[in-house]
């Protein structure tokens, strides 16, 4: 298994320009813990994640250093903690030494490279183009789904279990349903929705949507919810 067979799209990303409060409140809204920080061009500038919002001076949570710290410790680290709680836009605040994956990276060198460095997602790159994220999460829910492999096709010419995931997607977003919160594994040719929608009724359709999709058969293994009501008057909040 790949990063393309289980990798959330499309990825939610903000510009180095963008406001604190503004990625805050996304977060928020999107359930999600970090972002992508993309130029104009697409090309991936970094990241923004929740711990880089948690000490903050609007909040009163920022670190005061003791005097023997000021005084001793490194004076670069102090300026850049400072601009860490005390800046505005994301180009302040974001971390830019990013790990990037392609999409052929298999499962197990991603999840070796989020416990070694630490952290909750990596970008998936084609090129210069951010086309995925994989978080902890979706390697949870690819473990979850079983031990399968994609492959370009199989032997007697069926679609690819990535091709299946693709259609799935596709005819979710066709039949209306809000995808943001969704993600769909597929192995083996059984496909797995995780995640949650807004209503009992995208409930049934996304169900409807990946039978469809895998041509009317029931390989269909639906894992998701309907949304809490407090994250929806977030969402609509806006």
């Amino acid at each position: 298994m790949q990063a393309r067979d289980v990798m959330s799209t499309p990825v939610i990303s903000v510009t180095e320009d963008a406001s604190v409060a503004d990625v805050a409140r996304l977060l928020l809204s999107k359930g999600i813990s970090g972002v992508p920080v993309l130029d104009a061009n697409g090309r991936l500038l970094g990241i923004v994640s929740e711990g880089d919002l948690v000490r903050r001076v609007e909040s009163g949570t920022e670190r005061t250093p003791s005097w023997w710290l000021r005084l001793f410790g490194d004076s670069e680290d102090q300026v850049r903690e400072y601009a860490k709680t005390h800046g505005r836009r994301v180009r302040d605040v974001m971390s830019r030494e990013v790990a990037t994956v392609r999409e052929d990276t298999p499962v197990a060198e991603i999840a070796e490279l989020l416990e070694r460095r630490r952290i909750k997602r990596v970008p998936v790159v084609r090129g210069n183009e951010v086309v995925g994220i994989v978080s902890r999460a979706n390697l949870l829910q690819a473990l979850a789904s079983g031990p399968g492999r994609a492959s370009p096709i199989d032997a007697a010419g069926a679609p690819s279990d990535l091709s299946l995931k693709t259609r799935i997607e596709d005819e979710m977003r066709r039949a209306g349903i809000d995808t943001a919160f969704v993600n769909v594994v597929v192995t083996d040719g059984t496909a797995y929705l995780w995640g949650a929608v807004r209503s009992e009724a995208q409930l049934d359709a996304a169900r409807i949507a990946a039978e469809t999709a895998m041509g009317g058969t029931a390989d269909v293994q639906s894992r998701l919810s309907v949304l809490p009501a407090s994250v929806q008057r977030v969402m609509w909040a806006e």
